[in-house]
């Protein structure tokens, strides 16, 4: 649904008269043609007779613009909510009620968070008709986006003057995390376009596991289903069959912390998080799992429990959406107090988190292997993109060699990382912010595959 701001009635005050380029040229050129008529007399006469022509058109040209008092209207279609990191589509709808052909400039007020300044729209409107203009906006940041008025400059063939008209259409929308890639990480999208996103397909391991009903025996059932009981009392084959192990707990755990804070593509790796945290939870409910998830730094904030609801996808947005953070040091052992304490079944736990050497990985490390003892758990940290590039470029000076060295450092590093986690039986993943949501997924159904939950 979208949400409609009419703009039907405007404000007298806010009607107003501008003077166009072409007016000024043209006094210009009049002022040029006195000062010449001191020298040849001839001009004067002339020069009057242009004056009288242009003040009669300068009347004209006003009487056309301003003798309709409502002359152009305007209707702005917004989202009822915004996508953070998505092109959203705004839609402008302007009138022209004029019985004449209008030129109109479009300058909507956007909300400042896009830092836009040079927003504009030009276009020849016909008369008693509507056109549709359409612009794209990307938020990088959740939170309230208020949009202003929409200023609509209209001109006639004269050219003389413009009116403004001021429209009173202002209205506040929240961007939310990025529900828009909901419907293209839709779980049947996901099957049948998987090499599209890149998400594998797992070859299932052994049997599924709960038993669903007794059946009759077809060809190409699995003979070692054969329940032979059934069998003897109805005289004919019957076999077991079992469904997908369900309801299986999966907690999404997010990292407020100062490493979270490093921006990529306009997105810190905190929104990168976030949005990948509402399309696997998706994912999860799809697949007939719970999802819950909470953030936490200095404390543990925005808890959703663990739940297959029809609503928990609202719940889960919701709480998303008002993830708000200081960048503060984040504390490991909050996050075990909160695992311990609000997480009593084995359940699969998907920590988006990020660090920043082999020591900040080492402090925690004792807290991430408790947390393992009673829980699969993924530590998923990032990749930088800034520092790949970097090593990737070629050197032709000594100083680009020391920076092409440390970069490699850095990158050797988060290898280790990987290898230091799973030598403690510690699944990772360690990704890019554009890859993050599909190897997530890609890890998920991984695991779900492989019954390891």
């Amino acid at each position: 649904m979208l949400q409609e701001t009419s703009t039907n009635s405007l404000k007298k005050g806010y009607q107003s008269i501008y003077l166009s380029n072409l007016f000024f040229y043209i006094l210009s050129g009049l002022v040029v043609l006195f000062s010449l008529s001191f020298f040849i007399k001839e001009l004067f006469v002339i020069s009057q007779l242009l004056t009288a022509v242009f003040v009669g058109v300068f009347g004209l040209d006003v009487f056309i613009l301003f003798r309709e008092k409502k002359g152009i209207e305007a209707k702005r279609w917004v989202p009822e909510k915004l996508s953070n990191g998505d092109d959203n589509t705004i839609t402008l709808e302007v009138k022209n009620k004029y019985p004449i052909d209008v030129n109109i400039e479009i300058i909507d007020e956007i909300p400042h968070q896009f830092q836009i300044r040079n927003f504009s729209i030009l276009q020849k409107l016909k008369t008693q008709t509507s056109q549709v203009f359409t612009y794209q906006l990307k938020p990088t940041e959740r939170g309230e986006y208020h949009f202003g008025k929409t200023h609509i400059y209209t001109s006639s063939v004269l050219n003389l003057i413009l009116k403004k008209y001021a429209i009173d259409n202002s209205m506040m929308i929240k961007t939310y995390p990025s529900f828009l890639k909901l419907k293209q990480f839709d779980l049947k999208t996901i099957n049948s376009m998987s090499s599209a996103y890149g998400i594998k397909k797992v070859r299932r391991i052994g049997n599924s596991f709960e038993f669903e009903q007794i059946k009759e025996y077809i060809q190409g059932d699995n003979i070692r289903d054969i329940n032979w009981k059934a069998t003897a009392k109805k005289n004919q084959l019957m076999v077991n069959q079992f469904v997908d192990e369900k309801a299986q707990q999966v907690f999404m755990l997010i990292d407020r912390g100062r490493t979270m804070k490093m921006p990529f593509d306009e997105l810190s790796l905190l929104d990168y998080a976030i949005n990948a945290s509402l399309i696997v939870s998706n994912v999860v409910i799809q697949k007939q799992d719970k999802v819950g998830l909470f953030s936490f730094s200095k404390k543990v904030n925005d808890y959703v429990g663990c739940e297959r609801r029809n609503h928990q996808m609202g719940l889960i947005l919701e709480s998303l959406y008002n993830v708000k953070t200081n960048y503060e040091e984040t504390d490991f052992g909050v996050l075990y107090g909160a695992v311990r304490q609000n997480i009593r079944q084995r359940s699969l736990l998907l920590l988006y988190t990020n660090f920043d050497s082999m020591d900040a990985l080492d402090r925690q490390m004792n807290y991430l292997r408790a947390i393992n003892k009673s829980h699969l758990l993924i530590v998923i940290f990032f990749k930088n993109v800034e520092v790949l590039e970097l090593a990737k470029q070629k050197t032709t000076s000594q100083s680009e060699v020391v920076k092409k060295t440390i970069a490699e450092k850095f990158i050797y590093d988060k290898e280790q990382m990987v290898l230091e986690l799973h030598k403690y039986g510690i699944n990772s993943i360690l990704t890019t912010p554009k890859e993050l949501t599909i190897d997530t997924i890609n890890r998920y159904i991984e695991i779900k595959s492989k019954g390891l939950i």
